[in-house]
């Protein structure tokens, strides 16, 4: 029975829940239930903290798992990544007071409040630089603010949190992170069920970066209107009823849809319609 690790809470748990469900597994819990059985592909969903699955998954306890890079990383663990699940987007970065014009390189000699100490610290000794990191579970933001610390290093989103602390962020992000499906090698994908884990997965992953666009042409149009709608291969062509129209159909990138639409409209195209995709393999 293949095991893999999900994470047990949070918005990284859902998101990675979500995934797993589309892709036709049964991963849901209905409590605390630290294990979920799906007999009929003979997977076993484990929930773990999100910082402890790449240890779990490092240590050959477990097949794979899913968590952030950022967690991975910091965690030491010898682990790989397969696939990039485009989720949980975060970079890691330095900040300081607002008003101290501390940039990276004067952050020798200091204290760095983070809940990434290895990351820090392998960051600090690239750098060359010699600083007191101090470990904390949560709250970093605001180290500063009581004393504990003259700089924080933490997970930013929006940047909000930190902004409302009095920091800022400075210096290029030390990772820049997302969900993440990790192994301890890709020999895992000899094994049938984790290959066929990771392709179900990734065809959910890609056609989220995809739209399906559908409309009708006139024939003198159609070179046009499929050079902008290429598709994977080609575009889908089939004639209509109606003599010298053609009806188009084409996978075309989420991004730009739009300006896709209006360009077709230039063309001549009629009756255009966008719809989602749910999943695909390329």
């Amino acid at each position: 029975m293949l095991k893999i690790a999900l994470p047990n809470k949070g918005t990284l748990s859902e998101e990675a829940v979500a995934l797993v469900l589309a892709a036709g597994y049964a991963c849901r819990r209905y409590g605390r239930e630290l294990m979920v059985r799906d007999a009929e592909l003979e997977v076993d969903f484990v929930f773990l903290r999100p910082r402890d699955i790449a240890i779990y998954v490092g240590s050959g306890v477990l097949a794979m798992g899913i968590t952030g890079r950022d967690l991975a990383l910091d965690s030491g663990a010898a682990v790989t990544e397969l696939l990039c699940l485009g989720f949980g987007r975060s970079t890691f970065r330095y900040a300081v007071p607002r008003d101290s014009n501390l940039a990276v390189s004067d952050l020798a000699g200091r204290r760095i409040a983070t809940s990434y100490p290895r990351l820090v610290e392998t960051d600090l000794a690239r750098r060359g630089l010699a600083a007191e990191v101090v470990r904390l579970d949560g709250a970093v933001e605001i180290a500063v603010r009581l004393g504990v610390a003259d700089a924080v290093a933490d997970v930013v989103q929006s940047g909000r949190t930190l902004h409302e602390a009095g920091l800022v962020m400075v210096g290029e992000p030390l990772v820049r992170s997302e969900a993440v499906v990790l192994a301890r090698g890709r020999q895992i994908l000899d094994d049938p069920h984790a290959r066929t884990f990771i392709e179900r997965l990734q065809g959910i992953v890609t056609a989220r970066e995809y739209v399906m666009v559908e409309y009708d042409v006139p024939e003198t149009a159609l070179e046009a209107a499929c050079a902008i709608t290429p598709g994977i291969e080609s575009p889908t062509v089939a004639p209509l009823s109606r003599k010298g129209w053609m009806a188009v159909k084409a996978m075309t990138p989420r991004r730009g849809v739009n300006t896709i639409m209006d360009r077709l409209a230039a063309a001549g195209a009629k009756g255009i319609i966008v719809t989602d995709i749910r999943t695909c393999r390329l």
